[in-house]
């Protein structure tokens, strides 16, 4: 009735942009973030910096940065304009970014989408077990903000993958944490996930099965598919109509 195969026990749901509208949110923090920083570089007296000066874009933000840990983004956008950073500049757009995230949710509150909550009302309803998964830091925050930590039994994030030294996603680890945490092998998890990285993490992890969501639309879905999503949605309760 969940839209799952049988033999899946375990839900491990990515937070931003699956069950939460904070995507949207990060993504603008992040914005704000790179473009002061972009903005001050252009300002040193280095002949030849043009293209790689241009502004932070919403491309950027799912090629370099969605569900990436925070420093983990920070060095994979600055990477992409060939720019090098200091430890201490990478902390400072970091912490930027972070800075602006609190002061929106803080501004403006969380959003649970409706079709996330009919399904993990309709997961929890048919004993399946939650768990998120989720890059943030925020997470727990976030979590409460939205009113959904109710439902979620284990939650891996951004200070759990600082303090066990796991690898972001791309990597499968903290899925595979999450698993663990939840008693099963990844052959019985589902992986929901709205980034390319984080599909790439649930199929390098051999999870059961991977369900991308899909909000952005353009090639989202396509590229989904190619990163190794069992199935696309636009929305979870979409996947309670596949019964």
């Amino acid at each position: 009735m969940l839209g799952l195969p049988d033999d899946i026990t375990v839900a491990l749901f990515d937070l931003d942009g699956v069950l939460t509208d904070t995507a949207s949110v990060h993504r603008v923090a992040w914005t704000d973030a790179f473009n002061a920083f972009l903005t001050e570089r252009a300002g040193e007296p280095i002949a030849g910096r043009t293209d790689e000066l241009r502004p932070f874009t919403d491309q950027d933000y799912f090629d370099y940065v969605d569900g990436r840990p925070r420093m983990d983004g920070v060095r994979s956008f600055v990477a992409s304009r060939g720019l090098d950073v200091d430890d201490a500049t990478a902390t400072a757009i970091a912490a930027g970014k972070n800075d602006a995230f609190l002061a929106a949710l803080q501004r403006d509150g969380v959003l649970a989408y409706p079709g996330s909550v009919r399904y993990l009302h309709a997961a929890r309803d048919a004993g399946l077990h939650i768990a998120v998964v989720t890059s943030s830091r925020n997470g727990a925050q976030v979590l409460d903000a939205a009113g959904l930590t109710e439902f979620v039994e284990h939650r891996v994030d951004g200070n759990t993958i600082v303090d066990e030294h796991l690898a972001g996603k791309p990597a499968p680890d903290s899925f595979l944490r999450g698993a663990e945490l939840m008693g099963v092998a990844p052959a019985a998890a589902a992986v929901f996930e709205d980034a390319i990285s984080g599909v790439e993490a649930g199929s390098a992890g051999r999870f059961g099965y991977v369900v991308g969501v899909d909000r952005v639309g353009g090639g989202q879905s396509a590229a989904m598919t190619e990163a190794g999503a069992s199935i696309v949605v636009t929305d979870l309760d979409e996947l309670l109509a596949e019964n």
